[in-house]
């Protein structure tokens, strides 16, 4: 009997984590660094099963990590610090090169080729409830590109 309840419980606990975790990341990377490099860009796909948005990210890595957008004013394109990313409900968000991306500021070490990098995404929904999802991110080569 005591056995049935602590399946039934441990079966209870994956349920409710699962339901909890609605974002997914698909495909992160982290272009290597050169030693004395102080930023890098973090790239990835999101997706969640609910509308919510991405309002922070963290690293250990970076003394601070922004969600950035690439925008062309006039004929400049310019970076600039984006307050969040809406992720609508069932649809894939790109942050790519040329949009969306997370920046890594301050980094306290050289980001080597092979190495994984942890982030921490935070996104608010609809309800005002937070989740937390901390991904590693592979360190690609300096001359990595990521296919479109």
């Amino acid at each position: 009997m005591f056995r049935k309840f602590l399946v039934l419980a441990a079966a209870s606990l994956v349920t409710t984590s699962a339901a909890f975790a609605q974002v997914t990341v698909a495909d992160p990377w982290i272009r290597a660094t050169v030693p004395a490099q102080k930023t890098a860009g973090a790239f990835m796909q999101l997706r969640s099963a609910k509308a919510t948005r991405l309002v922070d990210v963290q690293s250990p890595v970076a003394g601070r990590a922004e969600v950035h957008q690439m925008a062309m004013e006039g004929q400049t394109m310019r970076m600039q610090k984006a307050d969040g990313i809406d992720l609508p409900a069932g649809q894939t968000v790109n942050l790519g090169a040329g949009g969306y991306h997370v920046m890594l500021f301050d980094l306290k070490q050289q980001l080597k080729e092979g190495e994984q990098v942890p982030l921490t995404l935070t996104f608010v929904g609809a309800d005002k409830k937070r989740e937390a999802v901390t991904v590693q991110v592979p360190v690609k080569p300096l001359t990595y590109t990521a296919a479109h």
